[in-house]
């Protein structure tokens, strides 16, 4: 049985907070979809409040710090991602858009993602495809055909979600279970993971 790293970034502000529901909800189904196809789920979240002051030393500096150095690591080596933003102003938030930008070059390549958003009203939902997906298609990342908003009314008084979220959560997932199942995970490779031994170096300089 096939165990596959799953991502899951969200940057919700608050605690609790609907951006992380969001994303747990899709990283379950996603789980069980995975099972469905005969694989199994490695689930790593990264919370990027946790990591708001060393994303913005970051971007002046240009070095992650310890912390940030290994939530990039869990994204940049996952074989899928599951984002999910708050949206401002018809948009991501800063933070998560800061996150993506402080990320080497081609570091998502061919990464298949699930986008998800969060907002206080439907009429926001457009962000996914106008900020979101295009965002992610420069990153040369692959984006699942169904992105997952959730509205304030889409949580139902109980907090659960009603019957149209739950379906939009459902369907997201199975497209990102089916990518990762019919094909293998391609990421780039380091050149430095595996590096010439020194002593092979002198012996070919020599000959």
């Amino acid at each position: 049985m096939t165990t596959l790293r799953i991502a899951v970034v969200t940057a919700g502000l608050s605690q609790p907070s609907s951006t992380r529901l969001l994303g747990e909800r899709l990283a379950t189904a996603t789980e069980k979809a995975l099972q469905a196809n005969g694989s199994t789920a490695r689930l790593e979240f990264v919370d990027l409040r946790e990591h708001a002051q060393d994303l913005a030393n970051n971007l002046i500096t240009g070095f992650p710090a310890g912390s940030l150095r290994a939530a990039i690591e869990k994204v940049t080596g996952a074989d899928a991602l599951i984002a999910v933003t708050p949206i401002f102003n018809a948009s991501y938030s800063g933070l998560f858009k800061t996150f993506f930008d402080v990320l080497e070059k081609d570091s998502l390549a061919g990464i298949p993602v699930l986008i998800g958003a969060t907002g206080g009203s439907a009429r926001h939902s457009l962000a996914l495809e106008h900020a979101l997906r295009p965002m992610f298609a420069y990153l040369h990342a692959s984006v699942v055909p169904t992105s997952v908003y959730a509205a304030t009314e889409d949580w139902g008084s109980s907090g659960a979600g009603g019957p149209g979220l739950v379906d939009r959560i459902d369907r997201a997932a199975t497209e990102l279970a089916d990518i990762l199942d019919r094909r293998p995970a391609v990421r780039p490779v380091d050149p430095f993971d595996d590096p010439i031994p020194f002593a092979q170096l002198l012996a070919d300089q020599r000959a």
